[in-house]
């Protein structure tokens, strides 16, 4: 059985909203269902019955996203009822999974077009109860947030397992030796390169907003910000001696993604340039409370498969869950130029509403090497309970 080319054709994604913004008041489901909208708009020469499977990440899935969150999305958008939709968990790394099941299944011939991506509200995760162990307690009973990390922890799991993100993201600032400056630093760098980006225009080819909500730029940049500024936050994990911070990590946010990818004769019908082609994926596994650092082997084991080394890479665009977790990685990446990493801003400050990033850095790895007009390009994330996953692009 050969092996196809996959084709990335576009990629949309709203502007992401921060917690109890301007995005608040719309459902995930919504969310989603516009940009899987926006994306067949934009390919009118593609017969939207022609699209053979939509895959969404959703991280949570607790709440108004349930009931697979993709089929909503294919009914919403008001695509054809024959199209189908699958709904992936890989928590964070939910919509570049998304991205990568897709294109596998057009590789090995299971469909020609299929659109892949992910969504996340945050604001609107709600709170869970469990059921009781017998009927009619007559006592107390918990709710759970389900907006982000650990809840509901089997007591089976060891406990330097289950530590909060952020206490792991201060672990990895423990074992690279970061500095509070340094974090900073690096988060005041996300920002100013982000506004940058804004200002000229650089998202204008992906970003699409939503219909009656005014916003249209990421919600979290903040133009004006600086060292002092983000050095008079106080620690968020470690009362004493804590070096991140709600300025130096990614907030809270909602947002959604989506991507069109084909084969050779899917790309013949949708009669457009593809933005790049899907080259190798590969995923790996590292100690829970390590989970920040789940890129480093994941990179390298796709770069190895896909015969490129970090000195082929034009654009990576590497999740900053945190910004210890990212420096965390790049100091195991000696070989890296960091300058290449991020240059139109990362999480820290465009945000990271959970099951959107992966496809969000997927979509614009493909809109940079687009409009480079060549080169080899990497989305990668950390994720949640340990893992690491990574995708490269060419063109």
């Amino acid at each position: 059985m050969s092996i196809r080319d996959v084709y990335i054709v576009d990629a949309v994604r709203t502007p992401i909203g921060k917690f109890g913004g301007a995005l608040a008041g719309t459902r995930p489901d919504d969310l989603a269902a516009h940009v899987v909208k926006a994306l067949v708009e934009r390919t009118p020469a593609l017969d939207p019955a022609r699209v053979d499977d939509v895959y969404f990440g959703d991280a949570n899935g607790a709440g108004e996203d349930n009931r697979d969150v993709a089929r909503m999305a294919v009914l919403l958008a008001g695509l054809p009822v024959s199209v189908p939709g699958v709904t992936v968990n890989r928590l964070c790394g939910s919509g570049l999974e998304a991205v990568i099941q897709a294109a596998r299944a057009i590789a090995l011939g299971d469909a020609s077009v299929a659109i892949a991506g992910g969504v996340e509200s945050m604001s609107r995760a709600p709170w869970v109860l469990q059921k009781p162990e017998r009927a009619f307690p007559a006592g107390h009973q918990q709710l759970h947030s389900t907006t982000l990390g650990w809840r509901m922890t089997n007591p089976r799991m060891p406990a330097e397992w289950t530590v909060g993100l952020g206490e792991g993201a201060e672990l990895i600032a423990d074992k690279h030796g970061l500095t509070r400056e340094q974090q900073d630093a690096f988060a005041l760098s996300s920002h100013r390169k982000a506004a940058e980006a804004w200002e000229k225009g650089l998202y204008d080819a992906e970003v699409v907003a939503f219909p009656g909500v005014d916003l249209a730029r990421d919600e979290c940049i903040r133009d004006a910000t600086s060292m002092e500024a983000l050095g008079r936050l106080k620690s968020s994990f470690r009362p004493e001696g804590g070096t991140v911070t709600a300025g130096n990590s990614s907030p809270l946010n909602d947002g959604a993604a989506a991507l069109l990818l084909v084969d050779e004769e899917g790309l013949r019908e949708t009669g457009r340039e593809p933005l790049a082609r899907v080259r190798t994926s590969a995923v790996t596994g590292i100690e829970p409370q390590l989970f920040g650092l789940g890129p480093v082997a994941a990179v390298r084991r796709a770069l190895e498969k896909s015969g490129h080394s970090f000195a082929d890479l034009s654009v990576f665009e590497l999740n900053e869950a945190f910004a210890a977790q990212a420096l965390g990685c790049l100091a195991e990446w000696p070989e890296l130029d960091p300058g290449i990493v991020n240059p139109r801003g990362g999480a820290v400050a465009l945000g990271h509403p959970l099951g959107a990033s992966g496809a969000r850095l997927a979509g614009s790895v493909a809109h940079q090497l687009a409009a480079a007009g060549s080169g080899t390009g990497l989305a990668a994330l950390c994720i949640g309970v340990g893992q690491g996953l990574a995708l490269v692009l060419e063109r």
